[in-house]
């Protein structure tokens, strides 16, 4: 709350009084001002860094989940030989710290020319998260009624029927719950994106551009407060709107019955 009215406030009055002071005349024009935002998104960069946010968050939420999803099926109801060797390599993956990996795949990376692209970028955030997107959707899709499974494919359904007409709908609340999660860490990542994006101004990113302001407007901060609230808008809105699914998903088979 502070922050958000910090935000409206001009550089005077946030050096000169608390944020609670604006409770004693919060109908006063005067102490109310838009030059904040319209700085930090047109000087600052900070409205193209939205849409690069954007950019990168999208694909990189999509991609996993589109992924993990198809592999949990098979994890769970697929029989195929090594099945339970590369279920085991995808668990062991949940603890390789991700920034043992940053430097191997920033010299690949340079030698496929894909540093400093969005393309690397989201093939980064995909492969750190897929092992966690795997275990979490596995968890779940195992858990359903093995009779639902039995029934489609004594109707002749095919396991990607069956995926796509029965096992999607049903795991509704265990995807959107991840996606949560996928969604606020790309969003709120500074470390791949610094490794991988680079902070050109073309490609850089709501956290890059706010890290760089509070490098070079250390005191303004009725700048900082305003750059600060348009990284977190997004994620604020993702999350209270589908907070419901991030509960469920996250309840979703720890009991049964």
């Amino acid at each position: 709350m502070g922050m958000l009215v910090s935000s409206f406030r001009t550089m005077n009055d946030i050096r000169t009084s608390g944020w609670w002071t604006i409770f004693v005349h919060p109908f006063e024009t005067s102490q109310w001002t838009l030059e904040n935002y319209i700085t930090v998104l047109t000087a600052d960069g900070m409205a193209n860094a939205f849409i690069n946010s954007l950019i990168i968050t999208l694909p990189a939420t999509i991609i996993p989940i589109t992924i993990a999803a198809f592999a949990a099926y098979a994890f769970a109801w697929m029989n195929f030989r090594g099945r339970e060797l590369l279920f085991a390599l995808v668990v062991a993956l949940l603890v390789v710290p991700l920034q043992m990996a940053l430097i191997p795949i920033l010299r690949l990376y340079t030698t496929l020319e894909l540093n400093g692209t969005f393309l690397g970028t989201w093939l980064a955030h995909t492969g750190f998260g897929l092992p966690l997107a795997i275990f979490l959707l596995y968890g779940y899709i195992a858990q359903l009624p093995r009779d639902l499974f039995e029934s489609a494919w004594i109707d002749g359904a095919s396991h990607y029927t069956t995926f796509t007409r029965l096992v999607l709908p049903l795991s509704v609340p265990a995807v959107a719950s991840f996606a949560i999660f996928q969604f606020l860490w790309v969003w709120n990542d500074l470390l791949v994106a610094l490794v991988f994006l680079g902070t050109a101004p073309d490609v850089a990113i709501v956290t890059s551009r706010l890290t760089a302001m509070v490098g070079t407007k250390g005191e303004a901060w009725h700048l900082l407060t305003a750059g600060a609230f348009v990284t977190m808008v997004v994620p604020l809105i993702i999350f209270l709107s589908l907070q419901r699914y991030f509960v469920r998903g996250l309840l979703a088979g720890s009991v049964k019955g």
